[in-house]
This record gives C-alpha cells, structure tokens and sequence, in this order.
C-alpha cells in the first residue's frame, strides 16, 4: 500500500475475497447464451462470447511469466539484482487478477454500450496498422508524461508508491497498482481500441494482439534477469529506442528518477531521463552466468497437487504451508501433464536460490513423488522416549549417543507428549489422553484426527532474518521455518565439518545444537491449545 494511500486506493470488490470472479459470470453467461440461441449465423456475435477466453488466456500468459521468472531468478544467470524477495511482497502482489477482471468486466460494458464493438471480424490490417501506430504516438507519450506526474511527492505518496515498494519485480508487479491508477491506465490503453471501433476498424485479432502485446511487455519488463540479446541492437540499432528491456526498466526501479518510459525508451532519449547505467547494466546482466551453490537441499514432490506449491508454481500457493485446496482438482488435466512431464524429464531441477552471509544456498527438487509410509510409531513422555514397535525400539537405540538409557519398550497410551512417525492411524489417534501433544519424528506429518489434541510440525526449526530471498514456505512447514534436514547442511557448510553423517553415525548432538543456535536459528514454540471448552 501507497505510504499515505488516496482515495480509490483498493479495488471496489476486496470485501469479496475469491467471490470477486462471480461479478463475470453474469456477462459471461449472457453471451454464451445469445451465441447459442441465436437462429440466424450473421446475428451470432463470437466476439463477445470470446471475452471470457481471453481473460482466461491473460492468467495463463501471465502464469507462464511468473514460472519462468523464479526459475531463471534461481539459477542465477543474467539476474540483474542480487537483493531477494520476501513474505511481504508475495502478499502485496497477490491479487494481480484484479485487473485482469477490471478489464473483463469494462470489456462486458463497452460490447454492450458502444456502437460498433460487437460482431467484429477476425482480422483487419488496417485496424492494426492503426492500433501499431496510436500506441507508438499518444499512448507512449501520455504515458511518459502521466509517469512522471505519478512521481511527483502528493501522488507518488498517495499512489505509485505502492508500485514502488517492491524495489526487485516480478513480472507481476506491473500490474500491481492502486485502483485509481489502473482507471488512468485502461483510459490511456482504450485510445487505440476506442479509435479503431470508431472507425470501423476493429477486429478480434486486433483486440487480442494488443492487449497481449502489452501484458508481454509489462510481464518481460519486470523479469529480474535479462532476456533481451546484445546483438538484436547490434544488427537494428533503432531498436533500441523502440524496446525497452528488464535491466532498463530495473533501474527504474533501483533509481527512481530515470528511466520513465512505457515500452519505447525513445522518450526517455528525447526529454534527458535515461539512466547513464542503463547500457552497462544490460551487458554486465548478459554475461552473468549460473550461480554455483555451496550448500544443496534436494527436496521431492509429494503429492500431484504439490507441484502447485513450488516456488514457480502459484506464488501465493507457495508462500502458505501445503494444505490440500478442493479447487486444483479442477485442475486434474494440468496436474496429470505435470506428472508425465517429470516423469519423461527426470533429472533435477532448482527450485530456489538464498544467501546467508557468503553461502549461496539452493534447493533441487527430484521429479518424483513420494507415496510411500515409513513404518515409525513412537511416543515420547517429557524426560522418557517409548516405542510400542519393538524392532523400533531396538533401531532407535543405535542411534542415540549416551542417552539410550531414556529409551524404554512400553504399551501404555496414556502418555501425553508423544513422538510419533507418519503412519499413526486414527485407531491409535483415539486412544490417546485428551490434550495430546503429537510431535512428528519422521519427515512427513501424520494426519491430523484429534480437534481436542495438538499436533506440532515436523522437526524444524525458524531461520535467521539474515537468509535472504526467503518468500516460500518448505511443504507444511510455517513461514521462514525450515526443516532439520536442511538447516543440518547449512550449518554443515558454515562450521566447515568435513565427517559426513552415515547410517548410525552421527555428530556431537551437543555440539551441533549449539553451533546451530550460534548461527541464529531457533526453536519452535510448541503449539498448545487452549481445551477447555472441550
């Protein structure tokens, strides 16, 4: 949010939440019906009924943007800014659709409203002509020119700060505005659109080229990492005032006071506002290469829907725990592409990139998923570990180091902290104390079958404010939590211990504790619950 937020600052259906998209239905109903009860061919208007596709399409076009862009960002070749993301701004620019459905629904009302914008043609070349040439002239122009009044301090302070708080973009930070300016915004962009209805020149290809052209553009613009070639300038120099590029547009960003223009830096050159950097900038990108880790997490997929959650799947997806959501089983044809996909690549891919002080930290991700059940049942009193299995019993006693004296053979339930493995059953669930504490011991949380008990998450632990680029949450681990697993090959790395942990072998318990709580990570409170009014 803007720092001293203006009037129309919020989009008029927040208090809507998810239910903002039911505003569509009704206009996207209406025109699917009059296409198909229309008798006659020529009264049928495929123009209007293919609104609702193409805002689909936008999500999709957008999407691809912001998959792309976190996993280039992670592997670190042609990044621009090295500065990470975080929790905050994934929040800020969650509602990116809103403009999306803004659009759709000013679509709806001018189809219904202006002469001449229904039952268009699939194509006109003079209409894009048109179009090609009204965006070069006043749109550009109006757009350098309303840019630069949006940096003034009464607006900047009331509207285009709240685009300028994300100092490294996303793709989809170009459409996170206040209200208010995305009205200014879609005036500027109906010029072209208006123009071409008026004289009945308007297409459907027209509409759509258009409109894609400048998601394209806002969505390339703000990558973190440079996409556009030295050499595309070098063979057609006057591209270079034509086309803006993300390193360009990133200094915009970075400085604040250069660099203003729309897609076309020609007026930048033209009016002094181009930053001296912005050349430099752009060769330096081009020649980073790919990042090489000192520490790797390797990590897996876990369940189909789980491919969502990864960082360059939905971005708000990935900055909440895993939790099922009804809705992606909507969702099943992308999922089962998803799963052939991983399959026919097999290799491992990067999933994230952070820093903590001068280690560059990365997590793999193996394309596999992970459906088998550890056979681990334990519990655990607050000074005495007892198992109901016995061969755990006599497995977990090889592991322990001098205190193997606290493990015991039991099977009572009446314990009330008890540690258990992934495959506890409701059957055993049931059977323990009201007010249960269940803490997980193996890698994967059990199912959760008890409202009057509590569950604490899998062995993990809150990572220090210094890690860097920390904006997804590690499965069903809570925000800037990670996992005991890998905060082990961290502070590994950091201690630089050479021994490597195999089998029943295993560091100074001590000493790895404290040397973990030395590097700023720290424990997790345990989640009790107030059960009184059980």
């Amino acid at each position: 949010m803007a720092s001293r937020p203006g009037i129309l600052t919020d989009w008029p259906w927040k208090p809507l939440g998810s239910f903002k998209y039911l505003l569509v239905a009704p206009w996207a109903i209406h025109s699917f019906y009059s296409l198909v009860v229309e008798e006659k061919s020529e009264r049928r208007d495929i123009s209007t009924f293919l609104i609702l596709p193409f805002l689909l399409w936008r999500m999709l076009h957008n999407q691809i943007w912001i998959s792309l862009s976190r996993y280039r960002t992670a592997k670190g070749n042609t990044r621009i800014v090295d500065k990470g993301i975080e929790f905050d701004q994934v929040d800020r620019e969650r509602d990116w659709d809103d403009q999306i459905l803004f659009n759709g629904l000013l679509y709806y009302l001018g189809c219904y409203t202006i002469p001449g914008a229904t039952h268009l043609p699939l194509w006109r070349t003079d209409g894009v002509v048109m179009t090609i040439l009204l965006h070069m002239g006043p749109v550009e122009f109006l757009y350098y020119w309303l840019h630069r009044a949006l940096h003034h301090h009464f607006l900047y302070s009331r509207y285009h700060s709240h685009h300028h708080s994300s100092i490294v973009t996303e793709p989809i930070t170009s459409v996170i505005h206040p209200f208010g300016e995305h009205i200014l915004y879609f005036l500027l962009f109906a010029i072209p659109k208006l123009t071409i209805v008026f004289t009945r020149t308007a297409s459907v290809g027209a509409m759509v080229a258009y409109v894609t052209y400048i998601d394209f553009m806002n969505n390339m613009g703000h990558c973190n990492f440079e996409v556009v070639p030295k050499w595309l300038f070098d063979v057609f120099p006057p591209l270079k005032y034509l086309m803006y590029t993300p390193s360009f547009h990133s200094l915009h960003h970075t400085q604040f006071r250069t660099n203003y223009s729309l897609f076309m830096p020609l007026y930048d050159y033209i009016y002094g506002t181009t930053d001296k950097a912005s050349d430099k900038l752009h060769e330096s990108s081009l020649k980073r290469e790919e990042e090489i880790p000192d520490v790797v997490h390797l990590t897996h997929l876990t369940t189909p829907e789980s491919i969502y959650y990864l960082r360059f799947g939905f971005a708000y997806l990935a900055s909440k725990p895993y939790t099922s959501k009804w809705y992606l089983c909507l969702m099943w044809p992308i999922t089962a592409w998803s799963m052939i996909l991983t399959w026919v690549y097999g290799r491992t891919f990067i999933v994230e990139g952070n820093r903590f002080d001068k280690l560059k930290l990365q997590t793999w991700a193996i394309p596999k998923f992970s459906l088998q059940q550890n056979k681990v049942h334990i519990t655990m009193g607050f000074f005495l570990v007892v198992t109901l299995h016995e061969n755990d019993y006599v497995r977990l006693k090889k592991s322990f180091t001098g205190s193997e004296t606290n493990l015991a053979f039991t099977k009572s339930y009446t314990q009330t902290t008890w540690l258990v493995g992934d495959d506890l059953t409701e059957e055993e669930q049931l059977k323990a104390p009201k007010g249960t504490l269940f803490i997980p011991y193996t890698q994967f949380p059990p199912k959760k079958y008890r409202k009057d008990c509590s569950y604490h998450c899998t062995p993990a632990m809150l990572a220090p404010c210094s890690i860097e680029n920390v904006h997804s949450c590690e499965d069903w681990l809570p925000r800037r939590v990670m996992s005991a697993w890998r905060i082990a090959g961290i502070v590994h790395c950091l201690e630089g211990w050479s021994a490597h942990e195999c089998g029943h072998t295993m560091h100074n318990v001590d000493k790895v504790w404290h040397s973990t709580l030395q590097h700023g990570f720290q424990p997790l409170s345990v989640p009790l619950k107030e059960l009184a009014h059980y």
